[in-house]
């Protein structure tokens, strides 16, 4: 074992020993507090301009992930209308048919709609003439969701006593299509969101180092703690990024009321929790790329 480790060794034995002061503790946190406080002053303006940006940025992607939200809850709606029409042979069994089909996966249900009855419903509806009934027993199948019809039709489609399929595969096809462009959209944002976000703050805390650079020394040479150093800058980064998310709630609120109505109109139910979820995501988003931002920074321009 060599020096190092053992003085490392050393050190903490010495650090249990050693009763903690909560006192000095909570003296520690707000000195933290009052210089991450001091380095906000010290930016001034520049402020607003990484606020601002950031809550533009998490604003779009607010907007399109609540979308995406509701577009979902459509999408799922719309997929439990949806059904796969399965014309059987004539001389199948639809109850037997009817317990296969059901054992399939992403099967909800599956309703057996007997010939006779189709037959009285077109005879209603069209005048035709007293002929034998040429329908086939048909089953009505439901999947989970739009994007599942095709496998639910690819393990229909063998079985020896169908006849036939159909569904409404353009319509399935354009509610997987925009939910998935809407998904494809908000994950860009969210990495222009990154990007952004970590060279403008990279740029704000280069700053404030540069101006504390002598304080800074002082403080290496006194044996202050690095991450003494280090917490007041990655609280600055943090604390831009709570502020972007809190503004970006101004205009989101007219977005979730606008969703609603859009629900409202069309009487799909509105996802649970939707704008929870959306407030939650956008704190965690702008905490973690503005305290990783500032993370990065401090590796990069400063040497503690």
């Amino acid at each position: 074992m060599n020096s190092r480790e053992e003085q490392s060794n050393i050190k903490s034995e010495v650090k249990k020993h050693i009763p903690k002061d909560r006192l000095c503790e909570f003296r520690i946190l707000y000195r933290l507090t009052i210089e991450t406080l001091n380095d906000l002053k010290r930016t001034g303006v520049v402020n607003l301009v990484i606020i601002t940006t950031m809550a533009a940025i998490l604003t779009i992607f607010g907007a399109f992930f609540r979308s995406a939200l509701s577009i979902s809850s459509f999408a799922h709606e719309l997929g439990s209308v949806l059904e796969i029409s399965v014309y059987l042979k004539s001389d199948a069994d639809p109850n037997i048919v009817k317990n296969r089909v059901s054992e399939f996966e992403h099967v909800e249900s599956v309703k057996i709609i007997p010939k006779s009855d189709s037959w009285a419903d077109l005879k209603r509806e069209m005048k035709l003439p007293d002929v034998e009934n040429p329908l086939p027993d048909t089953l009505r199948v439901k999947v989970d969701k739009p994007e599942n019809i095709d496998t639910v039709l690819n393990r229909i489609k063998p079985l020896s006593s169908v006849e036939d399929l159909s569904y409404a595969q353009k319509l399935a096809k354009k509610i997987t299509m925009l939910n998935q462009v809407v998904n494809t959209i908000t994950i860009l944002v969210v990495i222009l969101l990154g990007m952004l976000t970590i060279t403008i703050i990279n740029n704000t805390i280069q700053l404030v180092i540069q101006s504390r650079k002598d304080e800074i020394e002082i403080m290496r040479l006194m044996g202050v703690s690095n991450w003494y150093i280090r917490f007041p800058l990655i609280m600055q980064g943090a604390l831009y990024g709570v502020s972007g998310a809190i503004v970006a709630f101004i205009p989101l609120h007219f977005v979730e009321r606008g969703l609603i109505h859009m629900h409202q109109f069309f009487m799909v139910p509105s996802p649970m929790y939707a704008q929870t979820l959306v407030a939650l995501t956008m704190f965690l988003i702008g905490v973690t790329f503005g305290a990783g931002g500032s993370f990065l920074c401090i590796k990069k321009h400063l040497q503690v």
